[in-house]
């Protein structure tokens, strides 16, 4: 995996130059624009997506960009773009600023595209961007046990789980959701990533 020029000074707010696209072995992970997060809110297909994209996490997002602008600058939302096609397949994000050096990740991969491991390429890719800025040590993930392709997502893509989130049950009293995390290796000594 290899990524275009990384910009060398992240900061809370979105760069003043365009982000650079994140490449992988088969996707492109590129920031939305506003003009692709208006077509998401009122219903318009343009060419290059997928059929079933958007999702409905994908519309949930692209709703929050005016509250959100940092989302659409480096360190914020992506599109999921498959390679050999062009199309976009699904998006990823950090919700950028990080909080005492945590971030958090998002990611869908529409259904037509799932089970090909584009989600955990994805994550893989923008969990080892995000853990490059400066201000950041640990890239974190929220997943319900009900959704083990999603559990399995985070684990290939080298999270480790954390812990259990409060107080959210199933009828059956199970914990169902659970937190994933992994964190920049400090010094070679470093145990933890």
């Amino acid at each position: 995996m290899s990524s275009s020029s990384v910009p060398s000074t992240p900061s809370a707010s979105a760069p003043s130059t365009p982000p650079a696209d994140l490449i992988t072995e088969r996707l492109i992970l590129r920031p939305w624009t506003t003009v692709e997060a208006t077509a998401v809110l009122g219903g318009d297909r343009p060419e290059g997506w997928a059929d079933d994209f958007p999702a409905e996490g994908d519309r949930v997002i692209a709703g929050l960009f005016e509250r959100n602008p940092q989302w659409l600058g480096a360190y914020g939302h992506r599109l999921v773009v498959e390679r050999d096609t062009g199309l976009v397949v699904g998006s990823l994000g950090l919700f950028w600023p990080p909080s005492e050096g945590v971030v958090e990740l998002g990611y869908g991969i529409v259904a037509s595209r799932r089970g090909r491991g584009y989600a955990t390429e994805a994550a893989r890719a923008l969990a080892e961007f995000a853990l490059a800025a400066p201000e950041v040590h640990t890239v974190s993930a929220g997943v319900e046990l009900s959704n083990p392709a999603s559990v399995r997502v985070l684990e290939k893509a080298g999270f480790q789980r954390w812990t259990a989130a409060e107080a959210e049950n199933t009828a059956d009293g199970a914990e169902n959701t659970v937190r994933y995390r992994i964190t920049r290796t400090i010094g070679p000594d470093a145990s933890e990533r």
